[in-house]
């Protein structure tokens, strides 16, 4: 059925020209049928209608991938976001003055809100093993002026691993904390049977250097776990044929894998932001407006 328009939403005005356009060759039927119907759509406003879905369906589908509620949604933003960036470049010199008026209109506001380097959102996707440092290789030329690509790169790598480096201090720390626990407690008073020496607790040799390991050697790890990281490769198909390579969950992928200690605890807490406050089906309005047959006779009067 045919769908009306909320004018406060997009979204209602894309799901009405969809839907519409499935009638296209209705409307002149209903015309020859009904006197009074003098709003039918003429061959441009057609054509018109095509091109305003065509630049829609990419902030449709974006809008659902990063709005989702049953998977990790902030290392899925970049990509989107850089979709419709290449989108309205293509289009806001478009041959066709609706169209380039349009999009014009939308590019300002696009880049008014996207000027500054976005830190977490290319941290997180860079911790998607798809990506990894690839994705902000790719992205940022396309997203930024030339002369700011690489000063924009660098302070995302900067950031990435001065966060690193926090969560390999709260690692060593608490190694170190429970291996002098474990150390200390096995410590115990050596008992003899005179009563001055009862309360005397002896530590052996091997107690102090054991404990001196654990405060020394533990304070760098043996590899940064994220150069190991960007030396592995981006993750493919080829891998692990199981994988359902484009609907990876990236929180999932960092639960399982065995290969690093302190990295997949920095991914839990960075890939768990959702990126977006409400639900896909909360998104927009709660229902589809449809035109019933209770509509339609009020809108036939109008």
């Amino acid at each position: 059925m045919l769908i009306y328009d909320c004018k406060t939403r997009w979204n209602s005005t894309y799901e009405m020209l969809t839907c519409a356009l499935k009638f296209q060759d209705v409307f002149p039927r209903y015309r020859d049928r009904e006197p009074n119907y003098d709003f039918c759509p003429t061959t441009e406003d057609w054509e018109k209608v095509s091109k305003v879905c065509d630049i829609l369906k990419a902030f449709w589908t974006a809008t659902h991938v990063i709005s989702g509620s049953d998977y990790p949604t902030a290392n899925l933003y970049l990509n989107e976001v850089c979709r419709i960036k290449l989108l309205l470049d293509s289009k806001v010199d478009d041959e066709d003055d609706f169209v380039r008026s349009m999009v014009q209109k939308m590019k300002l506001k696009f880049d008014k809100y996207w000027g500054e380097c976005n830190l977490l959102m290319f941290i997180t996707a860079i911790l998607d093993p798809r990506c990894k440092m690839r994705v902000i290789n790719y992205c940022f030329p396309l997203l930024y002026p030339p002369h700011e690509v690489q000063s924009n790169i660098g302070k995302v790598r900067q950031a990435l691993y001065d966060l690193y480096d926090e969560y390999v201090e709260i690692h060593v720390s608490g190694q170190s904390g429970s291996s002098s626990q474990l150390l200390i407690g096995s410590d115990h008073p050596t008992k003899s049977s005179s009563s001055a020496s009862s309360s005397v607790s002896h530590v052996s040799g091997m107690s102090e250097f054991l404990t001196h390991i654990a405060t020394v050697e533990s304070v760098q790890p043996i590899k940064n776990e994220l150069d190991t990281y960007f030396e592995d490769g981006l993750l493919t198909a080829a891998d692990d044929s199981t994988i359902d390579i484009v609907n990876l969950d990236a929180l999932k992928w960092w639960k399982d894998t065995t290969k690093y200690k302190i990295l997949p605890k920095m991914a839990a807490d960075i890939l768990a932001i959702p990126i977006s406050t409400v639900a896909s089906e909360a998104t927009f309005s709660a229902g589809t407006r449809v035109i019933d047959s209770t509509v339609l006779p009020w809108l036939q009067k109008l």
